[in-house]
C-alpha cells in the first residue's frame, strides 16, 4: 500500500499533551478495523494493554486480538503477549528479550530462541501502536532523519513470527514508515504516538 505524501490530521483536536495513563484509539480508513490501547508511561517506560478488532479483507479473515506489552526505560521491548481469535478458534504467542539480546518465542509448545538480527523492536501486523514505537525510541518526533531498524515481525491473525526491517524517515511533513505492512506517512503527537497513519488508520 502506498500512501500520499500529504497527511491530513483527522484526529480529534487536542492542544495539550497526553496525560498518563491514557486510552488511545484508532479507526481504520479503508478497512473495518478498530484498535484501542491503555497506555501507562513514566518517562520513556511504557506498559500497554490493547485490543484490535478487524473485519475480513483480501489479506486476512475477521479476527480479534489482545496484547500486553512492556518496554523498558529506553523504549526497548522486553515482553509481549498476544492472543488472536478467529472463527475456528484462538492462538497465542509470548515474546521476551533478555539482557543478552536473545529473544524467546513461545507459541505454547515451549520456547524457541533467536537473536532476530539484533532487533529490539516488535512490529505487529495492522497495529498503529506498534508502528510508532521505534519513532518514539529513536527520537524521530522532532529530529528529522532516516533510520532503518531490524524488528521482530508478528503477523495477524496467524501470529507468525519472523525477522524483518523497518525504515522511518522523519521530515516536517511527518514520518514515512516502510514496514512489513506497507508504506505510509504518519502524523504523530508530541509523545510519538500516531495521530494519522495515512490510508490505514486515524486516531479518534
Amino acid at each position: 500500500m502506498t500512501a500520499s505524501v500529504t497527511v491530513e490530521n483527522t484526529a480529534a483536536p487536542n492542544d495539550e499533551s497526553n496525560t498518563w495513563p491514557a486510552m488511545l484509539t484508532w479507526a481504520g480508513d479503508a478497512a473495518a478495523l478498530l484498535e484501542s490501547a491503555r497506555v501507562q508511561m513514566t518517562s520513556r517506560a511504557v506498559k500497554v494493554h490493547g485490543r484490535i478488532v478487524a473485519g475480513r479483507t483480501s489479506a486476512h479473515e475477521s479476527f480479534s486480538a489482545s496484547y500486553e506489552l512492556l518496554l523498558d526505560e529506553a523504549g526497548v521491548t522486553r515482553r509481549l503477549a498476544i492472543r488472536s481469535t478467529v472463527a475456528q478458534g484462538d492462538r497465542q504467542v509470548a515474546l521476551s528479550r533478555n539482557s543478552d539480546g536473545l529473544w524467546l518465542i513461545d507459541h505454547g509448545q515451549g520456547p524457541k530462541s533467536s537473536g532476530f538480527d539484533g532487533a529490539i523492536d516488535v512490529h505487529v501486523g495492522v497495529s498503529s501502536l506498534f508502528a510508532t514505537l521505534p519513532v518514539r525510541r529513536l527520537g524521530l518526533v522532532n529530529d528529522h532523519r532516516a533510520e532503518t531498524v531490524p524488528v521482530v515481525a508478528v503477523s495477524l491473525p496467524d501470529l507468525t513470527v519472523q525477522p524483518a526491517t523497518c525504515t522511518y524517515t522523519s521530515s516536517p511533513t511527518g514520518v514515512e514508515a516502510v514496514t512489513p505492512s506497507g508504506v505510509a506517512l504518519m502524523a504523530v503527537d508530541e509523545d510519538g504516538f500516531a495521530l494519522d497513519y495515512a490510508g490505514i488508520t486515524h486516531r479518534i
